[in-house]
């Protein structure tokens, strides 16, 4: 356990409590966080996280811009997606896993290719749809802290682990929160 991972542990840690609180200020804190992560999971041989964080840091940029331009008041509006939209993203998110990680086992020495490449292929689809302010995102989130916690303990990253621990109670939490907001804010229109 590092200094970094302590740092990117706290970064963390108040980056997914702003956004469970809808707090566009959750961005400063994801941003350094995610270059944080960049450098440990690379040394750590989990590629697809390491490039995940650069993309991580451009869609933390967006996410930025756009709550900021969908409300000026202290929390932005959140919303559900289409019955469809959900078939599509989730057959998206699917087929990425399948050509990433075959794409990572084939032409690297990738610790864990396919559960790495499942933790990067939901956590796109998950920050872009967080973005865009969609309730689903968090379901996704889940997804990837289950996923995440016994793959980041594997590899010795024992408090990302614990910190993937509490990302997983704070995305439940988030889910609750986003689900009672998108129903009030459905009312509200």
């Amino acid at each position: 356990m590092s200094e970094l991972e302590w740092l990117a542990v706290v970064f963390g840690l108040f980056n997914v409590a702003l956004v469970a609180a809808r707090n566009v200020w959750n961005y400063p804190f994801g941003l350094a966080m995610v270059c944080l992560y960049a450098l440990i999971f690379y040394e750590t041989k989990l590629y697809s996280d390491a490039l995940l964080q650069l993309f991580f840091f451009v869609v933390q940029i967006y996410g930025w811009i756009a709550w900021r331009a969908a409300s000026a008041a202290a929390q932005v509006p959140v919303r559900w997606m289409a019955p469809k939209s959900r078939l599509v993203w989730a057959a998206g998110i699917a087929a990425a896993w399948l050509v990433w990680s075959a794409g990572m086992a084939r032409f690297t020495d990738a610790a864990a290719p396919w559960v790495d490449g499942a933790i990067a292929m939901m956590s796109v689809a998950a920050q872009i749809l967080m973005a865009r302010r969609m309730v689903e995102n968090w379901w996704l989130w889940i997804g990837v802290d289950l996923l995440a916690i016994p793959l980041f303990a594997s590899r010795g990253l024992t408090l990302t682990a614990g910190l993937y621990g509490l990302f997983l109670l704070m995305s439940i939490v988030g889910l609750i929160q986003w689900r009672r907001a998108a129903a009030d804010e459905r009312v509200a229109i």
